[in-house]
């Protein structure tokens, strides 16, 4: 029997990242593919925000809308060079995925950033609500100290803004966010997409603005597979003209509605492979 169940994985990728996956959801909407049917939503990192804007009720054409507009309340941001290869080299160095973790954890407990507080009043003018949805959607995030995952849905009972903060708190550059005592660092830092967690799922669909991992165990076609092998699915990444556009800095919010359009514009030519895995009827 064929598993339909539909599941929705948004990757991390910086405010830019953000506005090109609004883009090519509103895009692929233009074009009869509704990913936002999903029967799972799952958001890392700048997908945690897509993830809670997508689930919010919120119409897709608004959500585009509003990447357009002018970024104000943004702070902009830069992961400085000396910080990137510390940020490398803890990912790099021998040891399990966890070792990993928990070294880039020291590495954002120890860094001075903006206020914690300040961050997530970020965050929360992102989102158009700050309740849960009734729909399934998880956000990940990892445990500074420990280096462990924490999946958060409806039920963990930890608030969406802080939840969605969490999952965007870049090592070295946004403060880990307290949650019951502990601090939490961006889900990115076990995968990127941590598609892995779609079990159940017969057809998924991951949107990842920057697919590169440094460990393979983070890579998007080694977590597909361990979906089962009767897995439809399809990876979209931007193209050469949506990078373009995007820029080089992925934290800055001045290109977020360049990332938005070039989005958009790419879905037109990613819409039959799309529809083939999420089983929507060819153009």
């Amino acid at each position: 029997m064929k598993n339909e169940r539909k599941a929705l994985v948004l990757a991390g990728g910086g405010v830019t990242g953000v506005g090109w996956e609004i883009g090519m959801l509103a895009g692929l909407a233009d074009l009869g593919v509704n990913l936002g049917d999903a029967d799972l939503v799952l958001g890392t990192s700048a997908g945690s925000v897509v993830g809670a804007q997508l689930t919010s009720g919120v119409p897709i054409e608004e959500l585009y809308a509003e990447q357009l507009k002018e970024a104000s309340g943004e702070i902009p941001a830069r992961i400085r060079t000396g910080a990137l290869l510390r940020f490398v080299l803890a990912g790099l160095l021998p040891g399990g995925d966890q070792r990993a973790r928990i070294r880039l954890g020291r590495l954002a407990l120890a860094a001075k950033t903006v206020p914690e507080a300040e961050r997530i009043a970020v965050i929360e003018q992102r989102l158009p609500v700050r309740v849960w949805p009734e729909r399934e959607l998880l956000i990940t995030a990892v445990e500074a100290e420990s280096g462990e995952l924490r999946v958060f849905d409806r039920e963990s009972g930890v608030g969406l803004v802080e939840a969605v903060a969490a999952s965007c708190a870049v090592p070295t550059v946004w403060p880990p966010v307290t949650i019951e005592g502990r601090r939490y660092m961006d889900g990115g830092m076990r995968s990127v997409a941590n598609a892995d967690l779609a079990q159940g799922h017969g057809r998924v669909v991951v949107l990842a603005p920057m697919p590169a991992t440094l460990r393979r165990s983070g890579r998007i076609s080694e977590q597909l597979a361990t979906l089962g092998k009767h897995l439809h699915s399809a990876v979209i990444s931007p193209d050469a003209d949506a990078r373009a556009a995007m820029g080089r800095n992925a934290l800055d919010p001045a290109f977020r509605a360049a990332a938005a359009v070039a989005g958009r514009a790419q879905a037109r030519a990613l819409r039959d492979a799309v529809a083939v895995a999420w089983g929507t009827p060819p153009a």
